[in-house]
């Protein structure tokens, strides 16, 4: 007999996502779907996915058990964000104003702004004053159906402020029911203290900060900017071989403006996954999909940045490459903060079908991150994380635009989101 104290009954339509793991080829085009279903949830966990007469015949409530009726909505899994730089300050406004008057990302970086910019202010704000501003954005999230979120740090570049901000990351776990995965990123850009020495900086990463956060279990993943102008094949290189050696999971910001090489070395280290991948090159494309290292996609940055350039999404699909979506919400390429707008930007600028767009955020973007045991999916055993939306079929999703139908967020089987409103206190 199965047990369960949380039901949605008589769902008009549930997207499942279960089946293989991770999505590939024609398998991005199934999103499990079943017609009128029910699930049932027990201490967090799903215990049931079915219709409702296997339902009565198999589930025993218990006796604090709660029915919530899906008549007239459609439930998927909670949204996962694999890629985010959550904990900074400030905002980088002015320079979006100067990029509509024509100056580019690489040319504000040159003139000190971009990244530096946000590095000042978050090392001037308060770890107080920091957890206070990624609440209210963990807020929205959970509000858009985001249950799960990759969080970077990288706008200290010091190890006082890479602490500051992974130590908030991990008070926040505590503080909000967003489950959070906690990458270091200190190799996002080389601070301005050692612009002249960037030698010195790569030596401090890996010789005192990357241990260090290690050693506190501050960062499950180490994440690098590859680039040019960021740090090259060969830092990277350096730096990504260390991380795996002090234990860190890998993830590698690759081929975002200039192909180095950095797809190739994330396949070659066994990376979780490459991010970005605008002008990837066909052989990182072919090594990618022989691979197992996800492919993460951030089509907010191309539509944030105004670049005619996008992701080469299709051609990833069809090579069988593992393909993911995620925001890169961050106060300079994107400063985009809903997973479904996400999802649209997937099917209206990367051409992939809704289906295929579901898949890359929940269950491919859980593999992203190593949660896809826990989450991504709506199957016994995982996270009981599901979204009720206001909407006549899945299709809406990216059909209907500009409207948030989100109507219920439940997280490890506990309602956070009723009537479009938080039922947990974000202050």
């Amino acid at each position: 007999m199965i047990y369960a104290d949380l039901v949605v009954a008589d769902l008009s339509q549930l997207v499942t996502c279960s089946g293989p793991v991770p999505r590939t080829g024609p398998a991005m085009k199934d999103v499990g779907l079943l017609e009128k279903a029910w699930i049932a949830g027990f201490r967090g966990k799903v215990v049931f996915v079915g219709k409702e007469k296997e339902f009565k015949a198999r589930v025993t409530l218990s006796d604090d058990a709660r029915i919530i009726s899906g008549s007239g909505l459609v439930g998927l899994p909670g949204l996962v964000d694999c890629h985010t730089h959550l904990p900074f300050a400030g905002d980088r406004a002015g320079e979006f104003s100067l990029r509509l008057q024509g100056y580019t990302y690489q040319q504000l970086a040159a003139m000190g702004l971009g990244i530096q910019t946000t590095v000042k202010a978050t090392r001037e704000a308060s770890p107080e004053e920091l957890k206070k501003l990624c609440l209210k954005r963990l807020k929205t999230m959970l509000l858009g159906g985001t249950t799960t979120v990759e969080a970077k740090s990288g706008y200290g570049l010091n190890l006082k402020d890479e602490i500051k901000q992974l130590e908030v990351v991990e008070e926040l776990k505590k503080l909000q029911p967003i489950s959070l995965v906690s990458t270091f990123m200190g190799a996002h850009e080389i601070p301005p203290e050692f612009k002249a020495d960037r030698r010195s900086y790569v030596d401090l990463l890996k010789n005192h900060i990357m241990p260090e956060v290690k050693r506190r279990n501050l960062a499950e993943f180490f994440d690098i900017f590859c680039e040019p102008t960021f740090f090259n094949l060969e830092e990277t290189r350096e730096l990504a071989e260390a991380a795996l050696s002090l234990g860190y999971k890998l993830k590698i910001h690759s081929d975002e403006f200039v192909p180095i090489g950095g797809t190739e070395l994330a396949v070659e280290l066994g990376a979780c996954s490459a991010e970005h991948l605008i002008n990837i090159t066909p052989q990182g494309i072919e090594q990618l999909s022989r691979s197992q290292t996800a492919a993460v996609l951030l089509p907010g940055v191309s539509f944030f940045l105004m670049m005619d350039k996008k992701a080469p999404a299709r051609q990833l699909l069809e090579a069988g490459a593992i393909v993911a979506l995620a925001s890169d919400f961050n106060p300079g390429s994107s400063h985009l903060i809903s997973m479904l707008f996400v999802l649209q930007l997937g099917v209206f600028t990367l051409r992939l079908s809704v289906e295929e767009a579901i898949n890359a955020c929940t269950i491919n973007a859980a593999y992203a991150i190593d949660r896809h045991q826990n989450c991504g999916s709506l199957q016994p055993g995982k996270d009981f994380d599901l979204i009720l939306c206001e909407i006549p079929s899945y299709l809406y999703l990216a059909y209907e635009l500009g409207r948030n139908p989100v109507k219920t967020v439940i997280k490890h089987g506990r309602v956070v989101v009723e009537d479009s409103r938080p039922t947990v206190d974000f202050s």
